[in-house]
């Protein structure tokens, strides 16, 4: 069984406070496992810095792009019950994508280019559809991204659909790892391949049977009283912060970003992945999905932008690491993980047979606590 050094992780609490103290993040609540057990869940600082109520254990986070993974797994058990293929294309679901243009820059000008091929399931669980997301570049297509509102959560994941589909693509489809949408789409392609809505689906196959009563994409008037809250100005820019509204109802379920949750919660979703699709002696997913879920499945596809660091690939959901050397954060290859915008992350690694998840909300600063996180778990392994 793994071991973790007690004195490395009482560090990891005391670097964790000492930025607490020193105004660059409100509180956190800070999760580490050894051999399936967890060996360190701790809540520092403060739950809401505007009413100065201390973080809590169950504090209710912004997940955000945590969501994909449950996601991504919610496709593959989908694929498991014989409801859909990864090799389907994404115009079989929603024939809005079926005549939508490649865009390329010539000159200064946006030209329509077809597509050489049709973007598949499988290219959005892997991000390379040819979809982008409106904040990863200021290209010609990001910047019609921008003006699409594509954040509108008052409409549905069809309807969502329907709008990014009258925008070009950014790449041809399976060329390109582009940190994108695809998720939010395959969110839509799942309620069509299964009947149910997105919110409904995950409830039925991960959310319920694991028992993550606190996740969802809307909130309990009881849940919603343990919101953790971001710092009402950001530390380093002095800009107002402004993250996604947690109580109210959305129409827009979006499945790569719009899931609320718990450390407890997101536990108990992480112990189904470390235990390869066993949860309390029940197998809900087959051991060799989750092992094809965390494999790389890029080779030879680029990525664009600095999200996946040298020495990493992407899987069905999560990132994976290719090999022990070349990234500037330690990890032990077959490492998987991913992180979301609000300032949230986790990892999962087979091989020291470790995992740990960082919950916190300072948008601003989520990189830096990321990897600052990374360093101080991987510090305790022994």
């Amino acid at each position: 069984m793994a071991r973790l050094n007690p004195a490395a992780l009482q560090r990891l609490s005391q670097v964790l406070q000492q930025h607490i103290d020193n105004g660059r993040i409100p509180g956190a609540v800070a999760l580490v496992a050894a051999g399936g057990e967890v060996q360190h869940f701790e809540a520092l600082g403060r739950r809401d810095p505007a009413s100065g109520q201390a973080m809590a254990p169950d504090a209710v986070f912004r997940i955000y792009s945590m969501t994909k993974p449950i996601v991504s797994l919610a496709a593959l058990m989908l694929a498991e019950a014989g409801q859909l293929q990864l090799v389907d294309t994404v115009a079989q679901y929603l024939p809005e994508f079926a005549e939508t243009p490649v865009g390329v820059e010539r000159d200064g000008v946006l030209l329509h280019e077809r597509p050489l091929r049709p973007a598949t399931v499988h290219d959005l669980l892997r991000h390379t559809a040819g979809l982008t997301y409106e904040f990863v570049g200021n290209g010609p297509v990001h910047r019609l991204y921008q003006g699409a509102d594509l954040a509108d959560r008052s409409r549905s994941n069809r309807a969502f659909c329907q709008a990014l589909a009258q925008l070009p693509l950014v790449a041809q489809p399976g060329t390109l790892w582009e940190y994108s949408r695809a998720t939010d789409v395959l969110g839509a392609v799942l309620e069509v391949a299964s009947g149910e809505p997105l919110g409904q689906l995950l409830q039925r196959l991960i959310l319920g049977p694991l028992g993550m009563a606190d996740t969802g994409f809307s909130l309990s008037p009881e849940a919603q009283a343990r919101i953790a809250e971001p710092f009402a100005h950001c530390p380093d820019s002095g800009q107002r912060v402004v993250m996604m509204d947690a109580t109210i109802v959305p129409a827009f379920e979006s499945g790569g970003g719009g899931l609320l949750s718990t450390a407890g919660d997101y536990l108990r979703f992480l112990q189904l992945l470390r235990n390869r699709g066993c949860f309390e002696g029940r197998r809900l997913v087959s051991r060799t999905t989750i092992d094809w879920m965390t494999a790389d499945h890029l080779g030879a596809i680029p990525p664009s932008g600095e999200l996946l660091t040298p020495g990493h690939g992407f899987g069905l959901g999560v990132a994976v690491r290719r090999g022990a050397g070349l990234a500037p954060q330690p990890g032990a290859p077959g490492m998987y993980f991913w992180s979301g915008i609000g300032g949230t992350s986790f990892f999962v690694d087979p091989q020291e047979d470790v995992f740990a998840m960082l919950l916190t909300q300072a948008p601003n600063q989520r990189i830096y606590f990321r990897n600052l996180f990374r360093h101080l778990v991987y510090a305790a392994v022994e």
